[in-house]
């Protein structure tokens, strides 16, 4: 009986989530804040009732969809249009985040009792982008990005998240071992970059060769199979001390530029999957919230989510494209769309688990910052477009 409850509620929270998911698209609203007030609301202190308090299993189920997610997006991205735009993205995804955490941590650690190594903490989780947000209410309003911008944020929030990961486990592990030397981090940043960009591409041109190849009897076994690579190239590239997150976006993009059987229903199976996970993503973590537990940091947490994005994000675009050719408006603009999703909260399970001293607290911080963001970035994104005169129609281009 408990199973056929749990199928039903799951189902029901599914199907609400998509109906509404039409709302938040005419409204500017990115879906995350949907689904993640439905989660709230089917939870304990929700009209739904159901008690959930497992960082555990909602930092698994992260993992799983972070995969799903990434793999999903370096499918779809085309070479073409990130090749001109390589350099400033990467310089974004990796720079850029670094910046903003120690802005954000520096800060944090100003106004709070927090110590600077727990500020960068907070920093690093809420660091990255979400890129799933942004591009959902540009097909909401039919509207694209002059300038390669578009590009741009694509390949910066494909490949920000294996960094923030990086720089939150990191800290993690320099708070539970203080004697670490900064010259090992320092290496164990290369190690894990550099493991992760060789086995993506390894596993990527593997990925296109085994595909091509298998020729297996039932056509519908292709897109697990493809589901199989994803998890062996993260787990394998973990497991011998790379970026797991990195290595599946440059495997994915390696084989979304090639041609390999079935590649459209592929395609098409993936998309589909991707927002199976963000929904099932964002419901988990909405039912892991305690609203009440939210009330107590709203006055911080608005101080922080300010400062994130009306300074350190704006710092870190002016820093980092100023050695290519932007301009102002672009900055402007690149400045704004800082909107995070549920990543944030993901990484901010973290510290729950490792029992890092005031981990709660820090948990429901990133919470605040990130529902905040979605609210003011998100339903803003096409007027700044537009008052910027960046914003176009798809069929003027």
């Amino acid at each position: 009986m408990l199973s056929e409850q749990f199928i039903l509620i799951g189902s029901l929270l599914l199907f609400i989530s998509i109906i509404i998911s039409k709302t938040s698209n005419r409204l500017g609203i990115p879906s995350l804040v949907f689904f993640l007030l439905i989660g709230m609301l089917a939870g304990s202190e929700g009209i739904g009732g159901i008690y959930f308090d497992n960082p555990d299993i909602t930092q698994f189920i992260g993992i799983i969809a972070l995969v799903i997610i990434l793999y999903s997006g370096g499918l779809d991205t085309k070479w073409k249009d990130v090749k001109p735009v390589l350099g400033r993205g990467v310089v974004l995804s990796t720079a850029g985040v670094l910046i903003t955490t120690v802005a954000v941590g520096l800060f944090i650690n100003w106004i709070t009792g927090f110590s600077l190594i727990q500020s960068l903490l907070i920093g690093s989780i809420v660091s990255s982008t979400d890129a799933a947000a942004i591009f959902s209410i540009f097909r909401s309003k039919n509207q694209n990005l002059k300038n390669n911008i578009i590009p741009t944020l694509e390949l910066e929030s494909g490949t920000n998240d294996p960094m923030a990961y990086f720089l939150t486990t990191t800290l993690i592990f320099l708070i539970l071992n203080p004697t670490t030397s900064v010259w090992s981090t320092i290496l164990l940043l290369v190690q894990s970059i550099g493991l992760g960009v060789i086995l993506g591409v390894i596993f990527g041109k593997g990925s296109v060769k085994l595909i091509n190849s298998i020729k297996l009897h039932i056509q519908g076994l292709y897109p697990v199979l493809t589901i199989a690579l994803a998890f062996l190239t993260f787990s394998v590239t973990y497991f011998v001390g790379g970026n797991g997150f990195l290595s599946v976006y440059i495997a994915a993009l390696i084989l979304g530029n090639s041609h390999f059987i079935n590649k459209k229903i592929q395609m098409q199976f993936f998309d589909g999957m991707a927002w199976l996970m963000q929904i099932i993503m964002f419901l988990t973590l909405g039912l892991l919230v305690f609203p009440s537990q939210i009330v107590p940091v709203i006055g911080v947490g608005i101080l922080i989510s300010f400062f994130l994005i009306l300074v350190a994000r704006p710092l870190a675009v002016f820093l980092c494209l100023s050695p290519f050719k932007v301009g102002l408006k672009d900055k402007v603009f690149i400045s704004w769309v800082g909107i995070k999703g549920a990543v944030p909260i993901i990484f901010a399970t973290y510290p729950i688990v490792a029992g890092i001293s005031g981990a709660n607290m820090i948990f429901n911080i990133v919470f605040f910052i990130t529902l905040t963001s979605a609210l003011v970035q998100g339903s803003t994104i096409h007027v700044v477009a537009e008052r910027l005169g960046l914003s176009t129609t798809k069929t003027e281009e």
